[in-house]
């Protein structure tokens, strides 16, 4: 198991599968397909079931989404370059971070992990390009 082997079995890590119902066709063929059904798989370690969930991972997607028009389908802000795409992924992610407060926690992610003890500047987050 790759995942138990690249944490040496020390962490908790279990999966929510969502199951779909088949796509629609014609006016709502751009919304999402129904959820049928879903199960709990747990995959390494000893994860509590009521912590197993996807609202996280999806608040984040859309968070993105929102945040990057380029992660939105029809439209024209998409990355020519593999490498450009990367470089806007790597921007949105730093700055939602370590530059933007939320209103949850009330200060930035990063604050909150203890990985910095201020909210970075705009000119702070491009140094790291030099």
């Amino acid at each position: 198991m790759k995942t138990a082997s690249a944490f040496g079995g020390e962490v908790d890590y279990a999966q929510l599968v969502k199951i779909y119902g088949n796509e629609r066709a014609g006016e709502g063929r751009y919304s999402p397909p129904v959820c049928i059904g879903a199960h709990k798989e747990e995959v390494c370690g000893a994860p509590e079931p009521r912590h197993i969930s996807t609202s996280h991972v999806e608040r984040q997607n859309l968070s993105m989404r929102m945040g990057m028009r380029r992660f939105t389908r029809l439209t024209n802000a998409h990355s020519k370059k593999i490498e450009n795409h990367f470089n806007a992924i790597a921007l949105y992610f730093m700055h939602y971070n370590f530059c933007k407060i939320h209103q949850t926690i009330r200060v930035t992610p990063a604050m909150e992990a203890g990985l910095t003890d201020h909210v970075w500047e705009i000119e702070e987050l491009l140094a790291l390009l030099d």
